[in-house]
């Protein structure tokens, strides 16, 4: 690592390795790291060449920056509320020489037409905070508690900002919790972003879903595809099938410090 390198990292952070273009990511114990959702996410948001992106809720960074090395997108842009979070992440885009293809904003999706014009944006991605305000048990961290409770947007929040700055035509790409499913499909399509494409992630084949990943199209005509479920772990406890091919050699293993679930 070369000097400014090291001076990019602060106290108590680390660097974990995104095992993609040689690219790491600076994440802190004490706050919200990225986790398996993040990972799926990546693998499931379709972007084309020259494509602008925009990140909701992009935490450190991480959807960016995988999406950077993924593919030919023309510029990704992350947005966050937390101004711990985002800077890490701006100093991981230093770090990572990014800064000609990512940008870093901090600041709030309900007021993102500080930042952005309408429909400037071909695709918009989320991992959101999965529990509504007051349900569960809230986090005495408040990094944390922002990070998985609705505190700072709502569901229909983050619908109505990716529903303002998509394209006609866009695509929203998002992971969430099965058990909000019929909300998610209902406030999509009443936003304005029909829900074109849903998968059930199973963490085994004979247990329950824990994870869904789900594409809306800004102005889309009625009219869902359901995919084939993607099984996280086989009978050995090994990854499965595509997800061994997801998490190969050139996707962030779980070892790298990171939880293999909804983010830690």
């Amino acid at each position: 690592m070369n000097t400014s390198g090291k001076e990019l990292i602060k106290e108590g952070e680390r660097l974990d390795s995104l095992q993609r273009n040689g690219y790491e990511i600076l994440q802190h114990p004490g706050r919200f790291c990225f986790g398996m959702d993040a990972v799926l996410l990546s693998a499931f948001a379709g972007v084309k060449p020259g494509e602008n992106v925009l990140d909701l809720c992009t935490g450190t960074g991480v959807l960016p920056i995988l999406l950077e090395a993924k593919t030919k997108g023309g510029h990704f842009t992350g947005l966050e509320i937390q101004e711990e979070s985002a800077d890490m992440a701006k100093r991981s885009v230093l770090y990572n020489h990014l800064e000609e293809k990512i940008d870093i904003i901090c600041g709030d999706l309900r007021e993102a037409e500080a930042y952005f014009a309408a429909a400037s944006f071909d695709v918009i991605t989320c991992n959101p905070p999965y529990m509504k305000a007051g349900k569960g048990m809230k986090n005495p961290n408040d990094a944390l508690s922002i990070a998985r409770h609705e505190v700072c947007a709502t569901l229909e929040d983050v619908l109505k900002c990716a529903a303002k700055f998509l394209k006609f035509g866009g695509r929203f790409y998002m992971v969430h919790k099965p058990e909000r499913l019929a909300e998610i499909l209902k406030k999509m399509s009443e936003a304005g972003l029909e829900p074109k494409n849903l998968r059930l992630v199973y963490p085994y084949s004979d247990r329950e879903p824990n994870m869904i990943l789900v594409e809306g199209r800004r102005g889309g005509k009625s009219g869902m595809r359901i995919m084939k479920p993607l099984i996280i772990y086989d009978e050995n406890g090994n990854y499965a099938g595509e997800v061994a091919q997801i998490y190969g050699a050139e996707e962030p293993k779980p070892e790298s410090g990171t939880e293999v679930g909804l983010g830690n």
